[in-house]
């Protein structure tokens, strides 16, 4: 099936440097498009230029009301949006608004770097679990501060196990603050890539933003805050019940970690406790969903997720 579509005047800026957006559309979609003076040919089944036809048409809405595409974002959304059948490109574009901050927008790059986000808005607790290079810590870290800047939270909570990568360093020098602040650096260096640094260090100064490492999360009650748990996998089962119990009222957590990258020395002969948690929240553990209330849903979920835990995580 061959079908012909007008174009907007200025479409040129959709095709990308030398048309890398046009061989994203025809790889993922399957057709072929032929530019012509003042339209596009698309060429393949139905359904497929259907899909390409609504690309261009949102493509023109979203010009016509004044969104602007950063540098590589645009090609970034077609990747998602031709490996999910289901998703739009105004869908994509408006989810980045809700996202923004200080003149950013937090756009997927994969279609399971989406459904990353996704589960982040949607659920209290989100394990995010790959490889390293995958965007867990970064992008967990910039929807923390998009939830702070958009005030829904009103702090940031960004905690770490204090563990060296498959080394031992002995005892380094300063205050204890000088002593911990290498292995949190990683952290560090996301928020400084996504805020002025002054804004970082008023942050921090106010503690608005905490970065600590997870031994100094025991007794605590976090409220209002937006907890992120990094490098997970060199925790014990031990800290990963006290983190997981450390969440109160309107706090979400996100926990990521690499399970094939654990160097916790105290984790050596027993499974760490990313591996125990991922055992016991595994759909086999999960409990039936009653036919109620939203209200009543959310209390339920919670109280068995506490249930779980203590009773196969923890003994």
């Amino acid at each position: 099936m061959r079908k012909s579509i007008q174009v907007s005047p200025n479409i040129e800026t959709f095709f990308g440097t030398r048309d890398e957006n046009l061989h994203v559309l025809e790889d993922g979609l399957n057709i072929n498009i032929d530019l012509r003076s003042d339209s596009v040919e698309l060429e393949g089944t139905a359904r497929d230029i259907a899909r390409a036809e609504q690309v261009f048409a949102d493509y023109d809405a979203l010009q016509r009301a004044g969104h602007v595409f950063n540098n590589g974002d645009l090609n970034s959304m077609l990747r998602v949006l031709v490996a999910d059948p289901k998703t739009t490109l105004r869908g994509l574009a408006e989810a980045g608004k809700q996202r923004a901050f200080a003149g950013r927008t937090v756009q997927p790059k994969s279609a399971n770097q989406r459904r990353y986000l996704d589960a982040i808005e949607s659920h209290d607790m989100v394990f995010g679990i790959g490889p390293a290079g995958t965007g867990k810590t970064y992008l967990a870290v910039a929807m923390a501060i998009s939830a702070l800047v958009a005030k829904r939270v009103n702090r940031i909570i960004l905690a770490r196990p204090a563990v060296e990568a498959g080394e031992r360093l002995g005892f380094l020098p300063g205050t204890l603050q000088e002593k911990i602040d290498p292995y949190l650096r990683p952290l560090y260096d996301a928020l400084y890539d996504m805020l002025d640094p002054e804004r970082v260090d008023r942050y921090l100064e106010k503690n608005v933003i905490e970065i600590a490492p997870i031994a100094f999360m025991r007794g605590r009650t976090l409220n209002d805050s937006f907890v992120i748990l990094d490098e997970a996998q060199n925790t014990t089962s031990e800290q990963m019940k006290m983190f997981v119990t450390r969440l109160g009222f309107n706090s979400k957590a996100v926990i990521t970690g690499d399970v094939t990258q654990g160097t916790n020395w105290n984790c050596s002969t027993a499974r760490h406790g990313t591996e125990m948690a991922l055992a016991t929240l595994s759909p086999k553990c999960s409990p039936k969903k009653p036919e109620t209330n939203k209200h009543q849903e959310q209390k339920r979920a919670k109280y068995a997720l506490f249930l779980y835990l203590r009773k196969h995580l923890f003994l």
